[in-house]
C-alpha cells in the first residue's frame, strides 16, 4: 500500500534503519525530544504551558551559527499561527511553534511557515528545513491500506522532487515517524512489514518507527544500528558543527552509512 516509501527503500542513494525507535507516547513529546533534545515536561497533546520555551533546540542553534532553520507545516493557516489548530492541522505536530517569540532560543514567528511556502526552487531551502503533513496526510493509524497509500502518494507528490534533487547537490532527505504502536501486538503498522518480519531482522518491540535517509553521501543498506530520536538529532548538529540540545549531548551520531 506505499510504493513510494518502499521505492525510497530500494534507492541506490539511501539507508534504512531497521532498529529505529520513537521515545514515548503521544505524539507530541517525540517531536519535542526530536527538535529540542527533551520533551520540555510535555506529556500530552495539548498547548504546552510555561511558554514560550527558553531551551536549546535546532533551529535556534542553526540561527546562532549564522545557519537559517524553518519549518512547513501543511494547513498552516498563516505564517506564525501559534493555536492547537486549523482544518487538519495540528500544533502537536510543530514543536519549533514553542519557541516563537522567545528572547532566549527563540524562532520567529517568520520561520513558522505553510507547506505552501515551500520552495520549487531547491537552492532556496534553508540549511535546514522540516516538513509535517497535516493529519490526512501522515499515515497516522496506519493500518487502513487506503489511508495508507493516500499519504504515500501524497510523500511522492510533494517531496521527491527534492528527494531526487538532494541526490545531486550533496543534500540529505530524512523520512521518519513521530512514534509506534503501544505494546508488541497492538494496531501492528502493515505498512513497514517489509521490515518487520522477523527473517528481514525486524522487531516486534514497542514503539518502532520507520526511518529512512537519502542522499548523495549516503551508502546504500539495510542498518541495524539501533537510533532514535536523540541520534537523529545529534546527527544532524553534527553536521553543522552545532551544540549539543538536551539529551542529543549523550548520543552518539550516526556515522556508519555514511559513503
Amino acid at each position: 500500500a506505499a510504493p513510494y516509501l518502499n521505492s525510497l527503500v530500494r534507492d541506490s542513494a539511501a539507508a534504512l534503519f531497521t532498529q529505529s525507535y520513537a521515545l514515548t507516547h503521544p505524539s507530541q513529546p517525540n517531536y519535542l525530544m526530536l527538535f529540542s533534545g527533551s520533551d520540555q515536561g510535555v506529556t500530552n497533546n495539548g498547548i504546552p504551558k510555561n511558554l514560550p520555551f527558553t531551551s536549546a533546540n535546532l533551529g535556534a542553534g542553526l540561527l546562532q551559527a549564522g545557519r537559517t532553520f524553518a519549518g512547513y507545516s501543511e494547513d498552516l493557516p498563516a505564517t506564525g499561527f501559534d493555536g492547537k489548530s486549523s482544518g487538519h492541522y495540528a500544533r502537536k505536530h510543530n514543536p519549533w511553534v514553542n519557541w516563537q517569540g522567545s528572547e532566549t532560543n527563540g524562532i520567529p514567528g517568520a520561520l513558522n511557515l505553510p507547506l505552501t511556502s515551500f520552495p520549487s526552487n531547491y537552492d532556496l531551502l534553508p540549511t535546514v528545513s522540516f516538513v509535517i503533513p497535516n493529519q490526512e496526510h501522515d499515515m497516522h493509524n496506519g493500518t487502513d491500506p487506503e489511508r495508507i497509500n493516500t499519504a504515500d502518494a501524497w510523500l511522492r507528490d510533494h517531496l521527491d522532487g527534492y528527494v531526487q534533487w538532494a541526490q545531486a547537490h550533496n543534500c540529505l532527505f530524512i523520512i521518519t515517524f513521530d512514534e509506534g504502536h503501544e505494546r508488541p501486538g497492538d494496531r501492528v503498522d502493515r505498512i513497514f512489514g517489509f521490515f518487520r518480519d522477523e527473517d528481514e531482522g525486524g522487531s516486534s518491540e514497542s514503539n518502532h518507527i520507520f526511518t529512512v535517509f537519502v542522499g548523495e553521501m549516503v551508502k546504500h543498506g539495510r542498518y541495524d544500528q539501533r537510533i532514535d530520536h536523540y541520534s537523529v538529532l545529534r546527527t544532524i548538529e553534527g553536521m553543522y558543527g552545532l551544540p549539543h540540545a538536551g539529551s542529543s549531548a549523550d548520543y552518539p551520531a550516526i556515522s556508519n552509512v555514511w559513503k
